[in-house]
């Protein structure tokens, strides 16, 4: 808890009005999606400068107060919650674009600024940037780079990693690091840019990134497909990968169209159901790309592995469609799911899927689950839903008793118990499923290194 000399000496390090106490403002920025923790933040902190960023640092460390960094808050393993009185820190006021490189195709912000801001600006001056997902309107690049996040277009254009070509950042001590400086040849030696992306502000803040900028793509088309078998799903992804130029590839289940669909905002894409979907997007290279794809419709329903399909006719109609799998997590929130966020090697996804969805059937006979996920780059998304009845403690524990199935399966298949969604608060006992115990090891001695008191973030990722 805050006394009130130091809540004084912090009004003087930003100004007054940015330095929040009151119960709505510590209730919203101490948690993220995540519902399975109760917030209990001791201020919310609102820095305008890189300059304010350190001071408030070097105080916390001085006065051994804990930060909790606060973007978006649309992680969903507890990676923003504050829940020990710590002090959370909001960057959503440091949100300027600061410099385009158009010859580099380069973009230096602020670590506040929207994903779907950066998008809109980089297509405005002819650029793109390809990083997206449901949340990118409200999801923050700072935050963004610090869990790495996926999303829709990882089977064509990757991680966050793949963009971030210089951080500034600010250590648990205080100290200011430009890493990398938009280059992008720098072989001389290690490359903390690296270690921060990931991190989820357990090594300091991350205040301002340079992201690299793509061509715009050629004009995108949408098909959703009905498919029998999850199986099959695959079979149909290789058939297309192949001969189209795929930026995505999503599957969801006829469990999770139904939640969609209950909200009356779009319409059942077929007049018969499918066990499950597969939605593509490909880019219109050629004059007879569309051709292309519609003949592999039909060869994939001559094997048999989809039995219904749809290609958008304009740029309106590929939205929709692409509303059936993006609203899928706003749609199933009320339920407070649980969610297991988990990756295999794309050649070993039927084999690893077989054997989950027994798992699954067996272990969760009471309640309802929802697939979801981006198959094309082997990551699923396993939504398990709370019965109104249940109590949320109790639910959690049922979940987390199935994990134990769950991530043995993920260790035998050598995948990640957290493809996207990062480690936080809900993930961090699992840890030595996908890392080793020496691997662990030396992330706490980088831990310590970087934030000798350990107050960035703490109890998060190790």
């Amino acid at each position: 808890m805050l006394a009130p000399q130091q809540l004084a000496e912090l009004g003087r390090l930003l100004a007054a009005d940015r330095v929040a106490t009151d119960t709505d403002t510590l209730t919203r920025y101490g948690l993220d999606w995540t519902r399975y923790f109760t917030p209990d933040a001791a201020a919310v902190l609102f820095p305008k400068t890189v300059e304010e960023v350190v001071a408030l640092v070097r105080w916390a460390q001085r006065e051994q107060f804990a930060l909790v960094p606060s973007g978006g808050r649309t992680g969903l393993s507890g990676g923003a919650v504050a829940r020990n009185g710590e002090l959370v820190v909001s960057f959503e006021r440091m949100n300027a674009i600061l410099e385009l490189d158009k010859v580099g195709r380069t973009v230096r912000c602020q670590a506040g600024v929207i994903t779907k801001t950066l998008q809109e600006y980089a297509l405005a001056n002819g650029l793109y940037y390809p990083v997206d997902f449901a949340s990118s309107g409200s999801s923050q690049i700072g935050g963004n780079i610090a869990t790495n996040a996926g999303g829709i277009k990882v089977v064509r254009y990757g991680m966050t990693r793949e963009w971030v070509v210089g951080l500034k950042v600010v250590t648990g001590e205080g100290e200011v690091l430009e890493l990398n400086h938009g280059l992008a040849k720098n072989n001389t030696g290690y490359d903390f840019r690296h270690l921060f992306i990931g991190s989820e502000g357990t090594l300091g803040f991350i205040v301002e990134a340079t992201l690299r900028l793509a061509r715009p793509p050629a004009e995108l088309a949408v098909m959703v497909l009905a498919v029998p078998q999850l199986a099959d799903i695959m079979n149909i992804f290789n058939a297309y990968r192949d001969k189209l130029d795929l930026t995505a590839f999503e599957f969801f289940s006829e469990q999770a169209l139904r939640h969609v669909l209950a909200r009356g905002t779009v319409q059942r894409p077929f007049d018969e159901a499918a066990d499950y979907y597969v939605l593509l997007e490909f880019e219109k290279i050629a004059p007879d790309t569309e051709t292309q794809a519609l003949a592999l419709f039909e060869y994939c329903a001559e094997q048999g592995w989809l039995v219904d399909g749809v290609l958008s006719q304009s740029q309106q109609q590929a939205a929709e469609l692409w509303r059936l799998r993006e609203d899928i997590s706003e749609s199933i929130t009320p339920y407070k799911p649980y969610k297991n966020d988990i990756a295999v090697v794309v050649s070993k996804v039927p084999a690893f899927v077989a054997q989950l969805d027994e798992i699954l059937a067996r272990e969760y006979p009471q309640f309802e689950v929802v697939w979801f996920g981006h198959i094309g780059d082997g990551n699923l998304h396993i939504n398990v839903l709370k019965p109104e009845a249940l109590a949320i403690d109790d639910f959690r524990r049922a979940c987390e008793q199935v994990n134990k199935h769950v991530f043995e399966l993920v260790r035998d298949f050598n995948g990640s118990m957290s493809a996207e969604h990062g480690v936080g608060l809900l993930k961090h006992d699992y840890l030595d499923v996908s890392r080793s115990h020496a691997e662990i090891r030396l992330m706490k001695a980088v831990k310590s290194l970087f934030d000798p008191d350990g107050i960035m973030n703490p109890g998060k990722l190790v």
